[in-house]
């Protein structure tokens, strides 16, 4: 049976409502109609045949298209803080830019000298303002907070949903043939990017410092029809044979660029990403866009001016013409912007003593003013990882 009758049936199956003496009315027809019915059965199984086999076989079926949510217009700026709890239960915002989900992880023991890094996701709840723990195997939030894509399986799936923040229904299930292990909203919010493994990349040798990764490819999902297309692309190299770009991690997980017009995937070397087309092909890194170290988003302000610096203690955000340092900040890392003055960093507690005791803040460019967004927390004991997602 072709793939394409396979999901016809589901369909019909899904829509319809069997009368429960279905099969009592078949048999009275048959009982006083026996050459009709005949007929109709042979009819229906030479039908049955004929699309099997190919023959006058009718176009594809159509998918009706879903109707997203609409994004917020403007989106809020509000500073919104949870310094009481780790982790977070209520949201953290802070100008265009939110937490829109976490995860906290374990490792747990494998035969063979194996562990397995598993995630426990939650995500944002808009009826609570808090956030919602969730069984998914990944998920991810498009731009405005109104929809996630999520992976229904162990670590690995084979079904993409997507999600109404709002209303917690799936508004679309996708079956992949391929299992996918991450998902990616493109900055648009219009399609998915879901990238392929043969088995579950968070399985590592704890006696190996260079990881084989078993990624397979990725889809480019249409999050309005559904449809989804597989391209092919191996891992990048392990780097125990020395390759100039190499990346000797198990998981590879693919992202967008800025403008949503290539991907990137990482690597353990300098750059930190190499680029493709949407199809696959390697491309040149796009000059004009710059990004937060292994991070999906932007590391230029959003009137461009200004570029925020690598991880250090202080930091330094610079501008984009001259080069100079426009301002110091005694944080550990940056994340994000949230306006054209101030970033979402990660910052230390008191005097800094112990880098390992860290939480969200908002610190202005100059580093003069900074604003507690997260509860710290020791991370060697007790961490959570945010995503962060514009509003």
């Amino acid at each position: 049976m072709t793939r394409l009758l396979r999901d016809t049936l589901h369909e019909w199956a899904d829509e319809s409502v069997v009368p429960h003496d279905l099969a009592d009315r078949a048999l009275r027809r048959r009982a006083w109609k026996p050459a009709g019915a005949a007929a109709l059965v042979v009819g229906l199984v030479a039908a049955i045949a004929v699309f099997v086999t190919g023959q006058n076989e009718p176009p594809d079926p159509v998918r009706p298209a879903i109707e997203l949510p609409v994004r917020p217009a403007p989106a809020p700026t509000d500073v919104r803080t949870d310094t009481e709890n780790s982790p977070p239960t209520k949201l953290i915002a802070a100008g265009r830019m939110a937490v829109s989900a976490f995860y906290t992880h374990s490792l747990e023991p494998l035969p063979e000298n194996r562990e397995l890094f598993r995630r426990t996701w939650s995500l944002y709840d808009p009826r609570t303002g808090g956030y919602e723990r969730t069984s998914w195997a990944w998920v991810d939030v498009a731009p405005g907070l109104q929809v996630a894509a999520v992976l229904e399986g162990d670590l690995i799936g084979r079904r993409l949903g997507i999600l109404d923040m709002n209303t917690r229904q799936i508004l679309s299930w996708i079956e992949l043939e391929h299992p996918a292990a991450s998902v990616a909203w493109s900055p648009d919010g219009t399609k998915i990017l879901a990238t392929t493994y043969s088995s579950r990349p968070d399985v590592v040798q704890r006696d190996r410092a260079e990881q084989p990764s078993p990624r397979t490819g990725y889809y480019i999902v249409d999050a309005r029809t559904g449809e989804a297309e597989h391209h092919e692309l191996a891992p990048l190299p392990d780097g125990i044979t020395g390759e100039p770009i190499s990346n000797g991690n198990s998981r590879q997980d693919l992202g967008w660029s800025l403008d949503g017009t290539m991907l990137w995937a990482p690597t353990n070397t300098r750059p930190d990403r190499v680029f493709y087309s949407l199809d696959g092909r390697r491309r040149d890194a796009p000059a004009d866009q710059r990004y937060v170290g292994y991070s999906p988003l932007s590391a230029v302000s959003p009137n461009g001016r200004l570029l925020l610096g690598p991880d250090g203690l202080p930091t330094e955000i610079t501008d984009v013409q001259t080069g100079q340092i426009a301002g110091r900040q005694r944080v550990l890392q940056l994340h994000a912007w949230a306006d054209d003055d101030n970033v979402i960093a990660l910052g230390c507690a008191g005097k800094c003593d112990d880098e390992f005791t860290n939480g969200l803040v908002l610190v202005s460019v100059d580093g003069k003013r900074m604003t507690q967004l997260a509860a710290n927390r020791n991370t060697r004991t007790g961490d959570w990882r945010a995503v962060l997602t514009p509003r």
